[in-house]
């Protein structure tokens, strides 16, 4: 049986971030209930709506469109229709568009639900092998070569563990950055997470480098670093 939903009410609710599979029956019922779903990209999320056969009308909500179809879906809430709002994979707002949307809604007092599931930062943490008590999340470092290492200069005294995403192309420029201005400290470097090529690779900054360079990456990454403070680096 399908969830009833409350009127009036947006849902953020967590798809897989791979493997179909990583879906709760909360997420398939909340879909399949809501008047209309909100997502990055529709091409993408219909093939999730098309596995579990779910039938719902959908509007795209990105990062270039996302101010401007607000204030429509804020309009459907307040008339009692409910909105599921999904990302292409894993938790919406975490690197993801959607954070216009619900602060809206937040301030327009409109009620705001989340419904669990993936996020590829903590697969990737647990995956590590490095302490993870305390951690900080970065995202995305900058793409310009300055503004990158301006960025990881602030990490340096990081007495966290670090948690990076990074694309395929930009990855090896990273790692570099990474070992010259942070130093060579313990590292993971996780791919395709809970997908068929799904890999783990572990050691220090430079090994790392050295694989890559060996082995072109392919596909996303979520990079971990130790906590810097508690390194002891390699001399240069």
């Amino acid at each position: 049986m399908n969830a009833e939903l409350t009127q009036g009410k947006l849902y953020i609710v967590a798809t897989p971030i791979g493997n179909l599979k990583d879906i709760t029956r909360r997420a398939i019922e909340t879909l399949k209930a809501a008047d209309v779903i909100a997502c990055e990209d529709t091409r993408q999320t219909a093939k999730l709506l098309n596995h579990y056969e779910i039938r719902k009308p959908f509007v795209s909500l990105h990062e270039h469109n996302e101010r401007q179809r607000t204030p429509a879906l804020l309009d459907r809430l307040k008339v009692g229709e409910s909105v599921a709002l999904v990302c292409d994979g894993g938790t919406p707002l975490i690197n993801d568009p959607g954070w216009w949307l619900v602060h809206q809604a937040i301030n327009e007092q409109i009620p705001v639900s989340w419904i669990p599931g993936p996020t590829a930062l903590i697969g990737a943490l647990v995956l590590s092998g490095l302490p993870m008590e305390r951690f900080t999340f970065e995202g995305f470092l900058p793409v310009k070569a300055g503004a990158r290492r301006k960025r990881l200069e602030a990490l340096k005294h990081e007495d966290r563990t670090v948690i990076l995403y990074e694309s395929p192309h930009r990855l090896l420029k990273t790692l570099r950055d990474v070992r010259d201005v942070i130093g060579d400290v313990r590292a993971s470097c996780v791919r395709e997470l809970t997908k068929m090529f799904e890999e783990v690779r572990r050691g220090s900054v430079s090994e790392l480098i050295q694989h890559f360079e060996q082995h072109p990456p392919r596909g996303e990454f979520v990079l971990v670093l130790s906590n810097p403070q508690s390194e002891i680096r390699n001399p240069k």
